[in-house]
């Protein structure tokens, strides 16, 4: 249940995000605070519900021992969670993680910006997840 619960709640954000991409520019994002930290607070909850998703998979079906956030998406891979394609690219902004947390760290807010339009990446993973349910 947990998983499934995640899952709405990746659901939710990916939506969260679309909106944003549809109603702030890059322009109005460099000009207000706000809207850079709801940004990168919504790419560090869908990353992270990524990664919580991932590491209960993988610990409740015993996997392996993931020893990086991204081994657990790997470990998804080679159990026929998602496809390579989908692993590779979610193990990429797993990365990402750890640049949003500390909010000392600058941000490319470009880089941040343009994911937006790769938000179906979140889209995906939540779909390959439920096909395996």
């Amino acid at each position: 249940m947990i998983v499934l619960e995640r899952l709405q709640r990746l659901e939710t954000t990916v939506r969260e995000l679309q909106r944003f991409a549809q109603t702030y520019s890059l322009a109005d994002v460099r000009q207000n605070t706000h809207l850079e930290w709801a940004l990168r607070y919504g790419f560090l909850e869908a990353i992270q519900m990524v990664i919580d998703i991932s590491c209960q998979i993988v610990s409740r079906h015993n996997l392996g021992i993931p020893s990086t956030y991204a081994e657990c998406i790997d470990l998804l891979h080679c159990a026929g969670y998602v496809d390579h394609h989908l692993a590779n690219t979610l193990c990429g902004i797993v990365g990402l993680r750890n640049i949003l947390v500390p909010e000392y760290v600058s941000v490319d807010l470009e880089q941040l910006y343009e994911l937006l339009h790769r938000i179906s990446d979140f889209q995906q993973f939540a779909e390959q997840i439920k096909n395996q349910g």
